[in-house]
């Protein structure tokens, strides 16, 4: 889940993490406050917040498979024993993580000028920055999210912007799983062209330039004419892909809306 939307499988790897893959009822004690919690720590500074704030720290810097309870042990200074007075595990772990990211703003404002098609907007483009933020949520299956308070206020926020498009309940929920599901798929992509610069040592632009010789032969063979024909500018780098396939989402939304007020 993101930026509060129920989300499909981040990825296909059998060996992702998985949300909701613990105790789903002490999950939600943690989540919503609602289960024992430990009288004293061993530190007055260990607190389960500081504990998924280090999770979140080190998942951002390295990936969520950096992420276990003796590496965070480490990073805070105490014994990994100590952790489990707080949450029983790594799988507990991770779904106070992802609702420790997709908390939305507090401020009314951030979801645009009060329009639905703004509020649709803005939310794509948040949830790009997020995965931007923490690329380790590419690598969570999230298709059994866990709903915490910050999950559940990014859809009520949502929710409550969109609601004036006038479709139905399940309509209004597979507006949030479809923008969502576009902006997954651009972030990954996204991820996976830094990866592979860092990865490979070569930049994009070294890329494409060792590749030059043969697609030149390519073009003029005339075995691709329609390739051939197309301008200079249409791989280049200026083109927001992102933002141009968004509008289109935004005006077929703007049509159904449309045709079901006229209804």
């Amino acid at each position: 889940m993101t930026s509060g939307t129920p989300s499909g499988t981040q990825g296909t790897n059998s060996s992702a993490e998985t949300s909701g893959s613990g105790d789903i009822r002490r999950s939600m004690e943690l989540l919503w406050g609602t289960g024992a919690r430990p009288s004293r720590g061993p530190k007055p500074a260990l607190s389960l917040d500081r504990i998924v704030e280090a999770a979140v720290e080190a998942a951002d810097a390295e990936g969520i498979g950096a992420v276990s309870m003796r590496r965070l042990a480490t990073d805070l200074g105490t014994g990994t024993m100590s952790l489990y007075r707080y949450v029983p595990g790594k799988a507990e772990l991770l779904d106070l993580m992802l609702d420790r990211v997709q908390t939305p703003h507090e401020d009314p404002a951030a979801l645009g000028d009060g329009s639905w098609r703004a509020a649709v907007a803005t939310m794509a483009r948040e949830t790009l920055a997020l995965y931007q933020r923490h690329p380790w949520l590419l690598q969570v299956n999230q298709a059994r999210p866990v709903l915490g308070p910050g999950a559940l206020s990014g859809m009520e926020k949502m929710m409550a912007r969109i609601k004036p498009m006038g479709l139905t309940d399940p309509e209004l929920l597979s507006v949030l799983v479809m923008v969502d599901g576009y902006v997954s798929g651009v972030a990954r992509t996204r991820v996976y062209e830094q990866e592979a610069e860092t990865t490979s040592g070569m930049t994009d632009a070294a890329f494409w330039e060792a590749q030059s010789p043969a697609l030149e032969a390519a073009m003029t063979s005339g075995r691709y004419p329609v390739m051939a024909s197309l301008s200079e500018d249409t791989f280049a780098p200026g083109f927001d892909h992102f933002e141009f396939g968004l509008q289109r989402i935004l005006d077929g939304l703007d049509v159904l809306v449309a045709a079901r007020g006229k209804s």
